[in-house]
């Protein structure tokens, strides 16, 4: 008998770096959310991130035990994707070979590479698949955007790729269309902020977000005028780890106000803080102009513009940005952003057989199977 996707039920694993966020879904309905705080002393004892797979497993298991859900009932387990070689976007069945890179930390080492291995110890003994979805290094680009300049240097995807192809996929079911069919441009504004061009489903152009080019961010720099940036990486008066520190973590918002809480900008502006207005509007500014570009990448082409992440969440931030970008086309909103949902659809959509699993590093297969 076939199985509707309203009764899949999905564990979703979102590990951060003091934190692991939890979520059970039966189908779209969310049964169980927690966050299970890690004391950093506790963390601290771990030699590296993934010298803490079972210490975490061990919590997740409580947390499952405590409101009485048995693995038992689990279609599949879901972890966010982590630092792995570049890949096409989609859901991937976790695999040896994902498994040897997520501990390897073939880009890095990253709390988000401990999904992938969260999910498959959950699975082990279940005989239900464990998967990952659109991991940040989602790669796409088409070969034009690789080229940076330089030859010295390519151009690197690096997104909030996850959120950025949930939302796009939202607006898709909303106006009844395929997401594989719509030209979008989708923009991501959080602690760091990336726009993508969206065209068939792929992410043909996107901005690196994590310490890239791009609009300047509550928390990093974007993009920065080169030679300045040389001459002060060789003036002797900065150590590599504070130069890197003034673009990633310390830039942007933070650079210039001392904060990346966009709440507490707009509560200065208010109060009639004339500084935290032009920098506030000059994040605006940029965010359009990367928009712009992105729109020059479609060739004006553009079924709409979707504006997501936390900073949308600001009415007048998102109206000074709106105002900037709507002769485009018309832009949507969707603030926040809502990462277990996403990690749930993902794995349902294979479950459900709609979309094939990939295996990593680059193959598809459809998905036999499920309770």
């Amino acid at each position: 008998m076939t199985v509707q996707t309203t009764s899949y039920k999905v564990l979703v694993i979102n590990p951060g770096s003091t934190s692991t966020k939890i979520g059970v879904f039966q189908g779209a309905s969310l049964v169980l959310e927690h966050t299970i705080r890690h004391a950093t002393e506790r963390i601290a004892q771990f030699p590296s991130i993934i010298d803490q797979y079972n210490f975490r497993k061990d919590a997740i298991l409580k947390v499952l035990d405590d409101h009485k859900i048995a693995l038992s009932t689990l279609d599949a387990v879901c972890g966010r994707g982590g630092l792995l070689r570049p890949i096409e976007g989609g859901t991937y069945e976790v695999n040896d070979k994902m498994i040897d890179d997520l501990k390897a930390g073939y880009f890095g080492q990253h709390a988000s590479n401990l999904g992938g291995i969260l999910a498959r110890e959950i699975t082990a003994d279940l005989n239900i698949p464990s998967f990952i979805v659109d991991p940040v290094v989602v790669d796409e680009l088409s070969p034009i955007a690789r080229i940076s300049g330089s030859p010295l240097i390519q151009r690197k995807s690096i997104f909030h790729a996850l959120n950025q192809k949930a939302v796009a996929r939202r607006y898709a079911n909303e106006v009844n269309q395929s997401y594989d069919q719509l030209r979008l441009i989708v923009t991501h504004m959080g602690g760091g902020i990336t726009v993508g061009a969206h065209i068939g489903g792929k992410v043909v152009d996107v901005n690196n977000g994590l310490h890239g080019d791009g609009p300047f961010s509550p928390e990093r720099a974007g993009s920065v005028p080169i030679g300045d940036l040389v001459e002060l990486c060789f003036s002797g008066r900065y150590f590599r780890k504070d130069v890197m520190k003034s673009l990633v973590g310390e830039g942007g918002l933070v650079g210039y106000l001392g904060t990346n809480d966009a709440v507490q900008v707009e509560e200065r502006i208010v109060s009639g803080d004339e500084d935290a207005k032009l920098i506030y509007d000059a994040m605006a500014y940029q965010i359009a102009k990367e928009i712009g570009s992105a729109a020059t990448v479609l060739e004006g082409d553009v079924d709409a513009i979707i504006l997501t992440g936390g900073l949308a969440y600001g009415k007048e931030f998102i109206e000074q940005l709106s105002s900037k970008i709507s002769w485009i086309a018309d832009v949507a909103v969707y603030p926040g952003e809502d990462e277990l949902q996403a990690l749930s659809e993902g794995a349902i959509r294979v479950l459900a057989g709609e979309e094939l699993a990939k295996i990593y590093p680059n193959e598809t297969v459809a998905f036999k199977g499920g309770n």
